[in-house]
Formats: structure tokens, sequence, C-alpha cells
């Protein structure tokens, strides 16, 4: 019998607990969410209540508690009487966003050089799951796949604070990254190349070639909101 053991009898193995679903308002909470950041949800639809409590599973009240929370993170507007509206990603909102990016990542991947092979390992793994993503033709795991190796070498860097200002980001990163890969196809090829450049000059430990592979992998998402392309 182990020492930390209460009893000393052998016990049967109890049964194992029945799978408890989450509460009904985190149901609808992460559906409608997920919908909104793969688009399945675009911007301008509007949600009724009866149609996500009928889509769920679930009655009213919880609808409406998921729709206010969703309010407060800015993916809905609520219309009294009518349902929620699917707020599209401003211009405005866009730019915010890679200026931020920017900040936190140059100065990240400086600080992440020279890596170690824990990191340069988890790139080429990120790097290979954004290219089979890509092939199958799944833009929303390209995504999610494309912010996890940005996000990796922010993790890397050694400040926390920043760690989890950047994570703030991560539904605007996804949300933006599917709407653009649905408006610019072939930036998906492009977004893999700019990550092997980067992943070599981390490899090589060229901090500086790093952040300039950053600065222009992030460019072109200005360019794109000034309604350009490159």
């Amino acid at each position: 019998m182990h020492p930390c053991c209460i009893y000393p009898v052998r016990m049967s193995p109890a049964p194992a607990p029945a799978t408890k679903q989450p509460p009904a308002a985190d149901r609808v909470y992460m559906h409608v969410k997920q919908a909104v950041l793969d688009r399945r949800y675009e911007g301008g639809t509007l949600l009724t209540e009866g149609e996500l409590a009928e889509a769920v599973g679930v009655s009213r009240t919880p609808v409406r508690e998921a729709l206010l929370k969703l309010e407060v993170e800015g993916l809905l507007k609520l219309y009294p009487k009518k349902g929620a509206l699917v707020l599209a990603v401003s211009a405005q909102e866009t730019a915010d966003v890679v200026e931020t990016r920017l900040l936190v990542e140059e100065f990240a991947v400086r600080r992440a050089v020279p890596a170690p092979e824990s990191l340069i390992v988890r790139l080429q793994e990120l790097l290979a799951e954004q290219k089979a993503h890509a092939a199958a033709g799944d833009l929303a795991a390209v995504a999610v796949s494309d912010r996890c190796f940005h996000a990796e070498i922010v993790r890397n860097a050694g400040n926390e604070i920043l760690a989890r200002l950047y994570d703030q980001m991560r539904d605007r990163q996804l949300r933006m990254g599917v709407a653009v890969m649905h408006a610019q196809p072939d930036r998906i090829a492009k977004n893999i190349a700019e990550h092997e450049e980067m992943l070599d000059a981390i490899r090589d430990g060229d901090g500086e070639r790093a952040a300039h592979c950053v600065r222009q992998h992030l460019s072109w998402v200005k360019v794109l909101v000034r309604g350009d392309d490159r």
C-alpha cells in the first residue's frame, strides 16, 4: 500500500464520473464566438435569441447572458427586441492591432535570440502545421497556427506582462487573419514563406534580421488597410 493512502484496504476503483457539460451560457458564448472568429457569422449578420437558442439547444435566458458578454468584448452590438449584430472589423481596429503587434513582436524577436533549441523545434512544428492546414484549405486552422507561431516567439522573450498583453489581442488577430485570407488567398503562401525567413533568422541568431522580417511581414497589413496590395 502506498504510504499516503488513507485506508489500509484494497478498494475497488470508483466509476468514472459522467462527463459534465459546461453551463448553458458558456456553450452559447463559445458557439457564437467561434462562429464569429472563423467567419461563419460574418460582420453585418443579425443574430436572434431564438435562432441561437435552437442552434445550441438551450433556453433564451443563457443566450442573453452570452450575448451581453460578447458585446463587452466588442464582437457584437445588441439591439433590444431585434437581436445582436455581428460587428465588422474596422480599418482603424486593424491599424491599431498591427501597430501594437509591431511594437511587441519586434522587441520580442530580438529578446528571443539566441533562441533555445526548444523554440526552434516548436516553430518548425507550427510552420509544418500551417502548411498542412493550408493544403487542406482550412483557413480557420491556418489562422490559429499562424497566430501561434508569433505568440511562441513573444512567450520566449521572457517578459510575462508583454506576453499577457499579446494574448489579449488573440481574438482580433484570428478574426482578421481569416478575413484577410478569404479576401487575399495568395497571402497564405506569402505568409508561410515569410515565416520561413523569420525562422531562418532566429535559427542563425540574427536578432536584427529577424526583427526586419517581422516588420516586412506585418507591413502588408498596413498596405491592405489603405486599400492597396503588394
